[in-house]
């Protein structure tokens, strides 16, 4: 089912997302579907989007939906990040639309998760797909990009980003 995306100033996207556990089995296919359907409906609609953070849609469980190449589902995902290199980019985000921050993100991390199977996966990451998993991790944390900014005049209109 396709789920409303909650916008900025929402309260629930600065909340801490719990841990899946064993008693949210049983909905987790579901939260999962509405993930994708969600996605799914976003990028027909918008032509962009590669991933959701469950916070995103309402349900305050750390669990990601990326669709890459293939659906990918992170359970209880952790983060870190092996070395200090970071870069400066611009992102968006579809819980504000239009709007464009100026964020740092490190070059390279790693993300240890439970697969849909709740057998553990490690990835290793580099340049966008490190980024965009930053991004939707953050979410998991209630942190949003524009919280991120490298400094208070980082925060640009969507069309503002081809001056840059």
């Amino acid at each position: 089912m396709v789920r409303e995306i909650l916008k900025l100033g929402n309260p629930q996207l600065y909340e801490t997302s719990e841990e899946v556990v064993e008693a949210d089995i049983a909905f987790l296919s579901e939260w999962v579907q509405d993930l994708h359907d969600t996605l799914m409906d976003y990028r027909e609609r918008y032509g962009a989007g590669r991933a959701v953070a469950a916070p995103q849609i309402g349900i305050k469980k750390r669990l990601l939906y990326m669709f890459t190449d293939q659906p990918y589902i992170f359970i209880n995902p952790v983060m870190s990040f092996p070395e200090d290199e970071k870069y400066t980019l611009l992102d968006d985000c579809m819980s504000f639309p239009g709007l464009i921050v100026k964020v740092e993100r490190y070059k390279r991390a790693e993300i240890s998760y439970f697969d849909k199977d709740f057998n553990p996966q490690k990835m290793y990451l580099k340049g966008d797909l490190s980024e965009l998993l930053q991004h939707e991790y953050d979410h998991l944390e209630g942190i949003l990009a524009t919280m991120r900014a490298v400094d208070n005049k980082s925060l640009y209109l969507e069309q503002m980003k081809r001056a840059f």
